[in-house]
């Protein structure tokens, strides 16, 4: 009885250490693709595994054991960035409240972009065919046309409004990359609340110029 005991604390110890190690591994990792994400943001493409690692405060062997090629860490670096965007619209179709979500979308990518937008340039730049993005931007596109009408539709963002709208704010967005990058975020939120209070719809809005050319696909309820 007693060694049955005994196996069985070790066991559950075992366990234990087990979920610990896991976590352990899983916050490293985190951190290495957190330390990468910033630093391809910051400097490109180039900076090495080391810099990375040190980054992240973890040795280049950890790192390795997680990423065994470093085209590997940009990839998946790069993915993240993917989800993160998918994570946003994904939120704001499932909010009850459209405009609500719409904002959500226009605050948190505008965020998003600004802190990635060196990385996104040079992974797209340097590795073309790596990702579907087109796939993943006419995915973003189709949702946002989508939340956009039932905003439309609910009296909440202005009737005039169309695609390219919002393409040509991202756009704008992209300048947040000169700012230093300690206040990047801050006047990320700013420009998105000053965005977001021109698309509002209101009886004070007046008419637009002619629309933008940035994309094809306009938002239209009365379609």
């Amino acid at each position: 009885m007693d060694g049955c005991v005994h196996f069985g604390k070790v066991r559950t110890m075992s366990r234990a250490i087990s979920r610990v190690l896991r976590s352990d591994a899983r916050d490293n990792r985190d951190r290495v693709l957190e330390a990468a994400r910033d630093l391809f943001a910051e400097s490109g493409l180039d900076v090495t595994i080391r810099q990375i690692a040190r980054r992240a405060g973890v040795g280049p062997a950890t790192l390795y054991r997680r990423f065994p090629t470093k085209q590997a860490l940009i990839r998946e670096a790069f993915a993240g960035e993917l989800r993160a965007c998918r994570g946003i619209v994904q939120a704001a179709a499932a909010d009850p409240d459209p405009w609500r979500g719409f904002r959500g979308i226009i605050e948190h990518i505008i965020v998003l972009n600004a802190g990635n937008s060196g990385f996104t340039e040079a992974f797209l730049s340097t590795y073309p065919d790596a990702l579907d993005f087109d796939a993943h931007r006419a995915e973003m596109m189709r949702a946002v046309t989508a939340i956009a009408r039932r905003a439309q539709a609910a009296g909440r963002l202005r009737p005039d409004f169309v695609l390219n709208d919002f393409l040509l704010v991202l756009t704008a967005g992209r300048g947040l990359a000169t700012v230093p990058a300690g206040d990047r975020a801050d006047a990320a939120r700013r420009f998105a609340a000053l965005a977001i209070d021109g698309l509002r719809a209101a009886a004070t809005n007046g008419p637009l110029p002619a629309r933008t050319r940035l994309a094809s696909t306009a938002v239209n309820t009365s379609r």
